[in-house]
């Protein structure tokens, strides 16, 4: 773990990003405590500017933006991690199947996968959540059926580079399982890539996210960053603040977790370790 950190902090701008996640995360953690009312309450005038009362103002109908960013950043966190999740664990049997076996289970998880990747992936997550009505569950089922597939090439490539290695000859020599042997012995190997790949997935399902919120698309119960730059996106020359604050969150998250990944990118890749 030392040796890890120690090539982690080398790349000053994931340390960076690190910390800017951090304080993301501990706005995310504190949202109840700082501000216990619903983020949807009416607590002052529409369109009020930042001041003492409200320090980053009120929106279109006089709800605290501050107030929503903080709540707003639980809900494109958990989405984010969540269909993160499900998209690497999906991606994850995919390619590994494929890849362990090749042949003709190749063949055909690739046509099943390329079918995925032919259509823009923005729009399918629209097509999708307007189909199963927006909600949680939806956003996060969308973003996780558009973003598996390049885990799963990922994956493919890592076991077809591993299978014909000799402690895999050595473990099917002995009548190991081809469960075991993939499970125990081949996934391990690919951890550090899943691990980068995965990090990064959460930066653009935070965006889709957002994206379908700012579209009316998100749950309506629940206040997300998105929906904030959404509402405040016809009032933009006269209440700016009610989407630049929002879409100011949503930009250092998403940087943050960027250079988080290329951080763990450094410090996991075995090739720039050496060096």
């Amino acid at each position: 773990m030392a040796g890890f950190w120690s090539r982690f902090k080398r790349n000053r701008s994931a340390v960076l990003g690190l910390f800017i996640l951090s304080l993301v995360l501990v706005m995310a953690a504190a949202a109840p405590f700082a501000f216990p009312q619903n983020p949807f309450a009416l607590v002052g005038k529409p369109m009020t500017p930042p001041s003492l009362a409200h320090l980053l103002g009120t929106d279109t109908l006089g709800r605290d933006v501050l107030s929503g960013i903080f709540h707003g950043s639980r809900t494109s966190l958990v989405i984010g991690l969540i269909a993160t999740l499900v998209s690497v664990s999906i991606g994850t049997l995919v390619g590994a199947l494929a890849g362990y076996y090749g042949g003709l289970a190749d063949d055909a998880l690739m046509r099943f996968t390329e079918f995925f990747q032919t259509i823009p992936n923005f729009l399918f997550a629209i097509v999708l959540v307007a189909i199963m009505t927006p909600s949680i569950e939806s956003i996060v089922i969308a973003i996780a059926v558009v973003t598996w597939p390049a885990v799963a090439r990922l994956v493919r490539g890592e076991f077809m580079g591993l299978r014909n290695r000799e402690f895999v000859q050595a473990c099917t020599g002995i009548g190991m399982s081809d469960l075991r042997i993939a499970v125990l012995h081949i996934l391990p190997n690919c951890l550090a890539p899943i691990i980068v790949i995965g990090s990064l997935m959460v930066a653009t399902a935070i965006l889709v996210e957002s994206g379908l919120s700012f579209l009316g698309l998100g749950d309506p119960n629940v206040m997300s960053w998105g929906y904030l730059v959404g509402a405040g996106r016809t009032v933009l020359r006269t209440a700016w603040w009610v989407c630049t604050f929002p879409g100011i969150a949503i930009l250092l998250t998403v940087l943050a977790i960027n250079l988080v990944g290329e951080g763990l990118n450094d410090a996991l890749n075995p090739r720039l370790r050496k060096t």
